[in-house]
């Protein structure tokens, strides 16, 4: 029998993988376009629990369609803050879950018709106008390209049965034994790690399995390896991210690996189920279907479809009661003294059950805001480059950042439309309070960066270590119980340096400091100038509502039965 390997075999192989490969992209880039903020937004809000966590990876994966996007995405939300470990680990698992939605996709017998259906999709997105209309038809030109382009493989390598070199080769590649098993798993995990993509490597050993080059079983098993080596794509989004970016990263690899490894012992008994299951859909996957005087076996995609999505659901089940021990061992890789500083980027008194309650609301927004101060009072220290110091300001300016955001979005939502104007005023007060401090935080900030980033001569030197002892008096005018340390000397023995005075110092300092660090010295003392208004100003606010006395009026009035939740109601102007 004669074949004409570069048009029977080539063309359709590498011209299939192509369009598969192409079709994956399409669908993922048109669903990402359509729906990624929104699933960024809701992934942020809803991934609170692990069991939330779960849920939520494993539909917005089905609906972006990659499990790679998803992990990458939740890598950069852990990196951001927004999502904390935990929660971020079983959104991993859900997301395992969700991208097996789609190889249950590519295993629905659809052939050429899906060039047809990505023929009508083209010409949508040709001719339409409107981008929310062009991304949908990317996303369906996409769906029928994967169909066709598994198609167009199942027929380009039918012929390779024809050939015993081949056939031998593949041959060695078979899960009938352990080591054989072991082989199948490492090669799918490879060849994954090589394309970034688990469904284009299921999709290979589909049309593999469907043209009867590899027996069934071993099919399944490179589906197996698949999972294995979708991981480091994870892993390479995390590089260049933080500690927390880089846990999640090797949440997802553990997690798969620790799958894998107890799925090969019972490997040979799920295959028994297997067999078991596919009697419901379609019988034994290992008898040949004759299509147009050739053998073909259209139900290995749905084998490999089915215990993908089983496997990954076994595993997520077996693996999510020890969420918080996979927590507690990946805080303590990479962990340094500097991990032990307090994560300033989640609320400590903040509760949402305090919210239709002044009375309890009020103190723990008082209590977070100079929380606040503090974490504005360590740039202070990453300044003087204490050991117990972030070694970033930037990465310690995001944490500070998130935190005043929590800060002012809890103490927005005290308004109510029938407070009293008292109330109201109380809650502005809180308000404006948080945004001077945020103010504050950026301009402490700014102080730390340009010191970290210049290197000062001794005189020079001298006046920065001045700049600071100001910073550390003036905040303890509006934190007198924490983060700043008071001077080891008496206070009649303490100088504070107006920044009027350091200023002219470094205008007359001469040859003694260049020109360089003059720069970045009145730089500094512009940032402290600002910082000192801030905190005068803080202190201003403070004083421009009396708390105290409005929280006991609603005591008061509570006690005399007039409140409700916590709300005073209006009480009565006497007349004048």
């Amino acid at each position: 029998m004669n074949i004409d390997y570069f048009r029977e075999i080539i063309v359709p192989v590498i011209g299939g993988l192509g369009i598969f490969l192409l079709g994956l992209e399409f669908m993922s880039n048109g669903i990402q376009a359509l729906a990624v903020n929104r699933m960024r937004e809701l992934l942020a809000k809803f991934a609170g629990t692990p069991v939330k966590g779960v849920l939520a990876g494993t539909v917005i994966t089905g609906v972006l369609q990659s499990s790679t996007a998803m992990t990458v995405m939740v890598v950069g939300l852990v990196n951001a803050g927004v999502v904390a470990l935990r929660p971020a680990i079983s959104v991993i698992m859900g997301a395992n879950i969700g991208t097996t939605l789609g190889n249950g996709l590519i295993a629905l017998p659809l052939g050429p018709l899906g060039l047809l259906f990505a023929g009508v999709s083209a010409l949508i997105y040709v001719f339409a106008k409107d981008e929310r209309v062009r991304n949908i038809a990317l996303a369906c030109m996409g769906f029928g390209l994967i169909f066709y382009g598994l198609n167009l493989m199942t027929g380009g390598l039918k012929p390779l049965r024809n050939m015993p070199e081949i056939m031998s080769l593949i041959s060695s590649l078979n899960a009938e034994g352990f080591l054989g098993l072991i082989s199948c798993v490492l090669v799918a995990a490879l060849i994954t790690a090589l394309i970034h993509s688990s469904s284009a490597t299921i999709g290979i050993v589909m049309g593999l399995g469907a043209a009867g080059i590899l027996e069934w079983q071993t099919a399944v098993a490179f589906s197996l390896g698949a999972d294995l080596g979708t991981t480091i794509t994870s892993w390479m989004a995390s590089l260049n991210l933080s500690k927390n970016a880089k846990r999640a990263a090797y949440a997802h690899i553990s997690f798969n690996f620790l799958g894998v490894a107890v799925m090969l012992p019972l490997f040979f008994l799920s295959m028994q189920l297997l067999e078991v299951a596919m009697q419901w859909f379609g019988g034994d996957p290992g008898i040949p279907v004759i299509v147009d005087g050739k053998e073909t076996f259209p139900l290995v995609p749905v084998a490999i479809g089915l215990y993908s999505t089983a496997f990954n659901i076994f595993n997520t089940l077996l693996l999510f009661p020890f969420t918080g021990a996979f927590e507690k061992y990946l805080s303590r890789v990479g962990h340094t003294e500097a991990d032990d500083i307090e994560d300033y980027s989640t609320p400590k008194y903040l509760d949402r059950a305090f919210s239709g309650d002044l009375l309890k609301a009020v103190p723990a927004v008082q209590q977070e805001t100079l929380r606040d101060l503090e974490a504005g009072a360590v740039f202070l220290d990453i300044a003087r480059g204490a050991k117990s110091a972030p070694k970033d300001p930037g990465e310690h300016f995001i944490a500070v950042d998130i935190l005043n955001r929590d800060i002012r979005a809890y103490s927005a939502s005290l308004f109510r439309e029938d407070m009293p104007y008292d109330q109201l005023d109380l809650v502005a007060s809180l308000i404006e309070e948080a945004d001077f401090t945020a103010s504050l935080a950026e301009s402490l900030h700014q102080v730390a960066r340009r010191v970290k980033r210049e290197t000062f001569g001794k005189q020079a030197r001298e006046i920065v270590d001045a700049a600071l002892l100001k910073l550390d008096h003036a905040m303890r005018q509006i934190m007198p119980n924490g983060g700043v340390k008071p001077p080891s000397m008496p206070a009649g023995h303490v100088t504070i340096p107006a920044v009027e005075d350091l200023r002219t110092r470094v205008l007359n300092a001469g040859a003694g400091i260049g020109a360089v660090e003059r720069g970045a010295l009145l730089a500094i003392l512009g940032s402290v100038e600002r910082a000192d208004l801030l905190i005068n100003r803080i202190d201003a606010e403070r004083k421009s509502v009396n708390r105290a006395d409005v929280l006991a009026r609603i005591t008061s009035a509570a006690t005399r039965g007039q409140g409700r939740s916590g709300y005073a109601e209006p009480e009565a102007v006497p007349a004048q």
